[in-house]
């Protein structure tokens, strides 16, 4: 692919970069990562697997990766409503991607921590 057939990510109209950011908020790849545990997920399971996310956060989250086809919910007519979340097709193929990251993170992960406190020993000084 050519260099000028590609969309400039620097420009905040850009599709790519758009995308990029939806699902890459600080929620969003820890919801798709955790949804690939089980077939469907219910909500407050998905609260449970990710203690440290309010209910309000979630919701949001699920919201904008159905919107973006991430993930399909299914809402069933019960007393109390029961509603399941599962990744979509589309969002199955972002897996093999986030399993990529998660291994270079764990790979990585004691250089940048190390980094860190040595980046915050240097404000201090």
């Amino acid at each position: 692919m050519k260099r000028s057939s590609l969309v400039d990510a620097f420009d905040p109209k850009c599709p790519i970069r758009n995308i990029l950011a939806r699902f890459s908020e600080k929620w969003g790849l820890l919801v798709i990562y955790t949804l690939t545990l089980k077939s469907r997920t219910r909500f407050n399971e998905l609260r449970k697997e990710i203690p440290d996310i309010s209910a309000r956060m979630l919701s949001a989250t699920l919201n904008t990766l159905v919107s973006d086809g991430l993930v399909e919910r299914y809402a069933y007519n019960t007393v109390p409503p029961t509603v399941e979340y599962s990744l979509s097709e589309i969002g199955k193929t972002l897996v093999p991607y986030l399993e990529s990251l998660i291994g270079w993170a764990k790979e990585y992960s004691e250089q940048i921590m190390m980094h860190r406190i040595e980046t915050s020993n240097e404000r201090r000084q």
